[in-house]
């Protein structure tokens, strides 16, 4: 009798809790479509079995070779959100990341295997009715990364009436030429399968049904009005390489129509710790969404928050203008040389002094000297550089001299750098870059100018992101190694510069590498 009643009581414990879990996986639907199962996970809001309420859906896509559980697994996706909903940055939604098979979240061209039929016409239903959503199409978004990042941007576009929020990540996306030019193997088994165009070359392969599938030719489309609803944020990382062209292109071309989009490149690559650190902002983006509200804007770092009130020096000479570290007066070493050139106001010059005094004084940078180059002066070589070697203990060679420059002083600062080992390191803000000089330089002198490290750092807003932009590609496509970032746009003030640390960090990396 005893052993009944404990075996009732398991039994019973059991089925109550797993009626009660919220973080799910093994789950699957049975598709008509597909003739097939296909598996699912899901998160559910801590609340979920405590209310009554509904919520809005994220379908979580995942990239080629990945599953359901990826994003569970290696996104840890249950831990951010979780803690975010409790601080209250997002707010609680449903996860759903369905299996995605190989297809792009599409039909292949043959209709042999109806990916994107059942999404639509099965598992969105079927996920509709099964919980607690809001089934509608302003409360249903796309995140995905790699291939997932194509499914999460290709999906609203093909079905606007379904989706209005896409965060796609790392895109996996092509440009016409690339898909004319990829190798014959990897274009036959991964795209000519499902745009059509197998064993064929050059532009057979881009197909009437590749085109209905490729956002450079929806977005070059006479009319996006279809699409006014729709809230895009995309994330990539500044470490991709076929990426790096086709997703900067994408934002060129969706700066060029005028088409709103948030846009940024981080640092990283093809990876999850990249996708993972994509989270919180793009969440926040989907809930603001949600909520119907204009974007926040990104979290900001601790980092670029300037401190105030630090004892300023400087010492004003002809050409330019120099700070010294606070040791200066009481050792006989020499220090390496920053040279800061824009046309900078008295406020940027003391937030930009009394954010490296700080990073100084924490530890965070090596002691140097700071100078103010105005972004006209044309002497920075044959005067100034002398001229502070000779009377301010700077430690000569190349190596120990680094360019920061802002906006027209940042054309200057890399024209600059261009000359060979004159520069250890070059850093631009929202620079009118010169692509085509940067190319000369390069293929008249391409090994010394490989020894000098660039970092390209901009807004999505920026007039001069097809140069930026350019920029970027060629560096990445002749394998120079630099930093690039595109950030979120959010003005200059006088307790603000954003990226100065990184900035400075990269140029003291350099230096003491």
């Amino acid at each position: 009798m005893h052993s009944i009643l404990i075996v009732l009581l398991l039994n019973f414990s059991i089925g109550f809790a797993q009626e009660n879990l919220r973080i799910i996986e093994g789950l699957s639907i049975e598709s008509e479509i597909l003739g097939q199962a296909v598996k699912y996970s899901i998160i559910l809001p801590e609340e979920y079995h405590a209310t009554k309420k509904s919520y809005p859906v994220v379908y979580l896509l995942h990239g080629l070779g990945d599953d359901e559980s990826s994003w569970l697994e290696y996104g840890r996706v249950n831990q951010y959100t979780d803690g975010a909903v409790k601080q209250g940055d997002i707010q609680p939604m449903i996860y759903v990341m369905p299996q995605g098979f190989r297809n792009y979240y599409v039909n292949d061209y043959a209709g042999t295997f109806l990916y994107e039929d059942m999404f639509i016409d099965e598992l969105i239903p079927f996920i509709d009715n099964t919980y607690r959503t809001i089934p509608d199409r302003d409360h249903r978004a796309t995140m995905g990364y790699s291939m997932g990042g194509y499914g999460a941007l290709i999906l609203p576009l093909k079905h606007p009436e379904v989706f209005t929020i896409s965060v796609p990540l790392s895109i996996s996306v092509r440009t016409d030429q690339q898909y004319m030019t990829e190798d014959a193997s990897g274009w036959d088994d991964q795209w000519g399968r499902l745009f059509g165009g197998v064993s064929e070359t050059g532009e057979n392969r881009i197909t009437d049904y590749y085109k209905q599938h490729s956002p450079f030719h929806i977005f070059k489309a006479p009319n996006l009005t279809k699409f006014s609803d729709l809230k895009l944020y995309i994330d990539n990382g500044d470490d991709e390489y076929t990426l790096c062209r086709s997703n900067e292109e994408l934002h060129i071309l969706l700066r060029d129509r005028n088409f709103p989009h948030e846009f940024r490149v981080r640092d990283g690559g093809h990876e999850f710790s990249y996708w993972r650190e994509a989270l919180p902002n793009g969440l926040r983006f989907i809930s603001d969404a949600f909520d119907g509200k204009k974007y926040r804007g990104d979290i900001r770092a601790v980092e670029d928050t300037i401190p105030t009130n630090a004892d300023i020096r400087i010492i004003k000479e002809t050409q330019y203008e120099i700070v010294l570290p606070d040791d200066y007066s009481i050792s006989n070493r020499l220090y390496p040389v920053v040279f800061f050139i824009g046309d900078f106001q008295s406020q940027e010059k003391k937030d930009i002094i009394e954010k490296v005094q700080y990073d100084m004084e924490t530890g965070h940078l090596a002691p140097m000297i700071v100078a103010f180059i105005n972004e006209d002066e044309t002497g920075l070589l044959e005067t100034i550089i002398p001229d502070i070697e000779r009377n301010y203990r700077a430690r000569s060679g190349y190596r120990f001299r680094a360019l920061i420059g802002y906006n027209k002083g940042g054309a200057t600062a890399l024209e600059y750098a261009l000359n060979p080992e004159v520069f250890t390191s070059c850093v631009v803000f929202d620079a009118p870059l010169d692509c085509s000089s940067l190319e000369e330089a390069f293929s008249k002198n391409k090994k010394a100018l490989h020894r000098t490290w660039y970092f390209i750092n901009t807004t999505e807003d920026n007039p001069n992101y097809q140069a930026n932009g350019c920029a970027h590609v060629f560096l990445r496509e002749e394998d120079v190694y630099h930093e690039y970032r595109v950030r979120e746009s959010t003005g200059r003030d006088a307790n603000d510069l954003v990226g100065l640390s990184e900035a400075l960090r990269f140029t003291q990396r350099k230096i003491h590498r």
